[in-house]
């Protein structure tokens, strides 16, 4: 089977192609639809008054889509929805209007886990370790990282305010924060709760724990997705925990602790017994796929029909 997740490649980052406006509740669905009726949206003359937003957000909400791959860039096709975009924000869709957090952990991964288009975020959520951090050492670090590993020109300013970006998405604001109110009633992402600022000071934390609300479909959907991008029949879950060799560190990427992954996965091996096993192998946990014919969507498929 194929997998949506590409391989970290250093000359294919990007930043900054958000135009500086942060992903909002209702720009997934309205900009899917709207393409749905006219594939052309997003070039047309007519945009801005289709999408009743101004040219730049236009822009903002087609890289949005295709940050979280509802809409990708086919060489023959050109842009084109995906069987995902299609399944979530077609009308009479899993979840058009994102009421279902499920659908926002979904999100997470496809955004976290485009090391092209979001670089930043790949990179935050994959490689970035440190759980209090200052916005000003977070950015600091991601520029070191841009400089020492990535090829081409990048600008280090923008490669900064990619921080803020994700900042202002995942962190809800703080009670006295001087924050938009706009801003702080539509981040989709904030309810996650992934990063919380601190109370007091200019420290944010981004603590691994349960997260009981992630769903075990969703672990399922990652879990099988990362499975096809290496085309493997076995894991350590060691390796899923942390990554290597900048694979995608599904654990740290979902903030779990170590044994909370370790049940997240026990959870997925008793509800899909035919497809998952956990063993011991030299010593080594290990997660088994032994049905590599089940798509990554089917577990979205039990979850949403099921809810």
């Amino acid at each position: 089977m194929e997998s949506s997740l590409k391989f970290f490649n250093k000359k294919t980052a990007s930043f900054g192609r958000h135009e500086t406006f942060a992903l909002r509740y209702s720009w997934l669905t309205k900009g899917f639809q709207a393409f749905h009726s006219d594939k052309a949206v997003f070039s047309s003359d007519k945009s801005t008054i289709e999408l009743g937003v101004g040219k730049n957000m236009v822009n903002a909400i087609k890289y949005w889509l295709r940050a979280t791959t509802m809409l990708t860039d086919d060489p023959v096709e050109g842009l084109k929805a995906t069987s995902i975009g299609k399944a979530i924000f077609s009308e009479g869709g899993w979840d058009p209007y994102l009421e279902d957090e499920a659908t926002l952990w979904l999100l997470h991964w496809l955004l976290a886990t485009n090391c092209e288009l979001a670089s930043a975020w790949y990179w935050f959520f994959n490689r970035f370790h440190k759980a209090e951090f200052t916005g000003e050492e977070a950015a600091e670090a991601l520029a070191d990282f841009v400089r020492n590993n990535l090829s081409g020109k990048h600008s280090e300013k923008t490669v900064k305010h990619e921080i803020a970006m994700i900042l202002r998405m995942y962190c809800p604001p703080k009670a006295n924060s001087n924050a938009p109110l706009e801003d702080s009633l539509d981040a989709p992402l904030s309810s996650l709760k992934l990063v919380m600022a601190a109370e007091g000071s200019r420290l944010y934390r981004s603590y691994a724990n349960a997260q009981p609300n992630l769903p075990i479909s969703v672990i399922g959907y990652a879990v099988t997705e990362v499975f096809n991008q290496r085309r493997a029949e076995a894991m350590p879950i060691n390796d899923l925990m942390y990554g290597q060799n900048n694979n995608v560190a599904l654990g740290r990427m979902f903030r779990l602790t170590e044994s909370a992954l370790l049940a997240k996965l026990e959870n997925l091996a008793q509800a899909y017994p035919a497809i998952f096993q956990i063993n011991e192998t030299a010593g080594i946990n290990q997660l088994y796929r032994s049905d590599n014919s089940v798509a990554s969507l089917d577990f979205l498929h039990h979850y949403y029909q099921a809810v």
